[in-house]
């Protein structure tokens, strides 16, 4: 049976990223198209996105809601040349043509930030009952968007359009709550009876992504793992119990990628394709990547890879601890490419001129560079403290680039730990987040590269074999939806 999901979302992919959320926001769809279901999605027009010069339809009628003291209108752009999925874009200069999403370059939130997501949503749910798409389910992403879900339950209900669509809220990462001052509830249209500790308060404070969570039909994280460790009582999120309170319409569903964009089979920005059966591109690619950066060309010697933002969440603060005494005492190569925290930036930036034809570091980020790393490297590192799914890791597997992990989220998901004893698995993990742990697994994986070849190529076999593509998770979806249509229909 076909569905009508609105999907609701700050970020997707190609026309506006921060993180992985946009990756999940521009793939999904797709495959839910596939499977049979109309699918819209619903995201600002932000001055970047207008940037790229999309040739979008503008919609014959502006869209308006109540926000604050008066009416706010926008207008509403389509386009359609998405693999057949609309992508509306609403249209509204004074809250999003802005140079950031959620923040300046300065990396101040937006104090108008509820605002700005607030109106995203009620425009959305305006949008539907005006095009009378009569929605079964509203998938909303991250606290941006959580807010929905307390307007479908409140005011939204008596509508005849969309009063009894369903919602799936899915966290992407619980660290972004949407914490902002209390003094936005009445501008959003919310009750006063709904601030309180159970619901949107949070230290006096309005959190959008908790009243989310409380009002959704079903909640998803991106990994089975990462919802078990969200649930704990220590966790640092802070929202254990209430996710906890959600009982079984709180689940982990593993997050796909694209393999059109990430297969060494067909990767346009590599010097050689390869496959699991024809491997000799790979040697290519190390060669290349070497030689690009002033590394010595050497075949046999293991060269470990790594890229992510220089935030504490990944875990790059252990590396630049351990990063030394790996290349003083280890046969190795070692190439990151990242940016962020300042003074990991420099650190990173000065390791080549310490280990001048050992170390290579490329501070920015380049998506060519990015796919090069991937095919290059024998090995990937993620030491992640914390990470609801990852994406590299995946990536990495079906490049033949044995990952190297934290035992976290959805790395614990993906990768499987290396025996020793008869050589199974697809990577290498280390289950504490300190300096020692992570230096020792790095040590186990150069000792498997040199002394333990059979075990090496096993593991680089199992690790092209595994499939994490979107058509799995897209069926994992597809089973939340009617789960929350359910959970609505119960709720009255």
């Amino acid at each position: 049976m076909t569905l009508r999901i609105a999907m609701i979302s700050p970020e997707m992919e190609p026309f506006a990223k921060t993180g992985g959320l946009a990756d999940v926001v521009g793939s999904l769809p797709i495959e839910l198209k596939a499977l049979g279901h109309d699918i819209r999605v619903i995201m600002p027009y932000y001055r970047g996105t207008r940037l790229k010069g999309l040739p979008t339809e503008v919609l014959p009628f502006p869209v308006g809601t109540y926000l604050g003291k008066g009416m706010e209108w926008c207008a509403i752009r389509v386009f359609h040349d998405y693999y057949d999925v609309p992508v509306y874009f609403v249209e509204h200069n004074a809250f999003f043509d802005r140079e950031g999403i959620y923040h300046d370059n300065n990396m101040g939130d937006y104090y108008d930030n509820p605002l700005r997501f607030g109106f995203l949503c009620k425009i959305a749910m305006q949008l539907c009952r005006q095009l009378l798409f009569e929605v079964d389910v509203f998938h909303l992403h991250d606290w941006p968007t959580a807010v929905t879900a307390a307007f479908l339950k409140t005011w939204g209900r008596y509508d005849p359009v969309i009063g009894k669509s369903a919602s799936l809220l899915t966290i992407h990462n619980m660290s972004y709550q949407g914490i902002y001052a209390k003094e936005n509830v009445p501008d959003l249209g919310l009750s006063w009876d709904h601030f309180h500790r159970d619901i949107f308060e949070s230290y006096d404070n309005l959190n959008l992504l908790k009243g989310g969570i409380f009002f959704a039909d079903m909640v998803n994280t991106v990994s089975p793992t990462y919802s078990y460790e969200v649930r704990q009582l220590n966790h640092e999120a802070g929202l254990s119990h209430f996710l906890y309170r959600k009982g079984g319409n709180f689940v982990g569903v593993l997050n796909g990628v694209d393999y059109a964009a990430w297969s060494p089979e067909r990767d346009p920005f590599i010097p050689a394709n390869y496959s699991r059966h024809k491997r000799a591109g790979k040697m290519v690619c190390k060669r290349f990547l070497q030689r690009t950066f002033r590394l010595e060309e050497d075949d046999n010697i293991a060269l470990i890879g790594t890229i992510g933002r220089f935030v504490w969440q990944k875990g790059f603060q252990l590396v630049a601890r351990i990063i030394a005494a790996v290349l003083l005492n280890m046969r190795v190569q070692f190439i990151i490419l990242g940016t962020g925290d300042r003074e990991l930036e420099d650190f990173f930036r000065e390791l080549p001129l310490r280990f001048p034809g050992q170390a290579a570091s490329y501070i920015g980020f380049s998506n060519e560079v990015a796919h090069l790393i991937e095919a290059g490297s024998d090995f990937f590192l993620m030491p992640s403290l914390f990470e609801p799914c990852g994406l590299n890791q995946i990536y990495s597997l079906r490049y033949g680039t044995l990952p190297i992990v934290h035992a976290t989220g959805g790395l614990e998901d993906t990768v499987w730990n290396y025996n020793e004893a008869n050589g199974t698995g697809t990577g290498f993990k280390f289950y504490d987040a300190n300096p020692e742990a992570l230096y020792n697994t790095i040590g186990w994986a150069i000792s498997t590269y040199y002394d333990r070849k059979e075990h090496l190529f096993s593991l680089i076999q199992n690790a092209m074999l595994m499939d994490f593509s979107w058509q799995k998770s897209a069926t994992e979806y597809e089973k939340l939806y009617w789960q929350a249509i359910l959970n609505n229909r119960e709720r009255g």
